[in-house]
């Protein structure tokens, strides 16, 4: 098996492990008495750092996902999707800071590990959203808008 074959079968096992995490979020997110509507759009934020983010070079598990929170809302996220926007790294934000937090009472992590997603958020918003206005400024500028 080369490489590439092993990182897709990585890759697929990984998204069978998910399914079963998200499930099991979207109900822990029910039971915390949210609409239907902000948790499908929980959800749906978890699943592309999940499902696409983290297997996009490297087929990482989403409980070993907390230290690259970093890398997709102050990069990844604002050069490949093409909807982000200010608004939208901070629904990401909350939505990973929710998702870890379900996963550190699984005790899939570790309590200084959500402590320090929480800390990189909190210390790098700022300049996540700089980078998002500076980045939609450069578009319009090569449109001659």
């Amino acid at each position: 098996m080369n490489e590439y074959e092993k990182w897709e079968k990585d890759c697929k096992l990984i998204r069978q492990q998910n399914e079963k995490i998200m499930n099991d979020f979207a109900g822990w997110l029910e039971k915390s008495g949210l609409k239907d509507a902000t948790i499908n759009k929980h959800c749906w934020n978890v699943d592309l750092y999940i499902n696409e983010f983290l297997l996009y070079e490297d087929a990482i598990p989403a409980k070993e996902g907390a230290s690259y929170i970093e890398m997709f809302l102050g990069y990844w996220f604002i050069r490949k999707a093409m909807w982000s926007s200010v608004a939208s790294i901070k629904q990401n934000a909350a939505s990973l800071k929710k998702f870890y937090q379900f996963m550190l009472e699984r005790n899939e992590i570790e309590a200084d590990e959500f402590e320090e997603l929480k800390k990189t958020i909190k210390e790098n918003m700022p300049e996540w959203l700089e980078t998002m206005k500076r980045y939609d400024d450069i578009d319009l500028e090569n449109f001659g808008l």
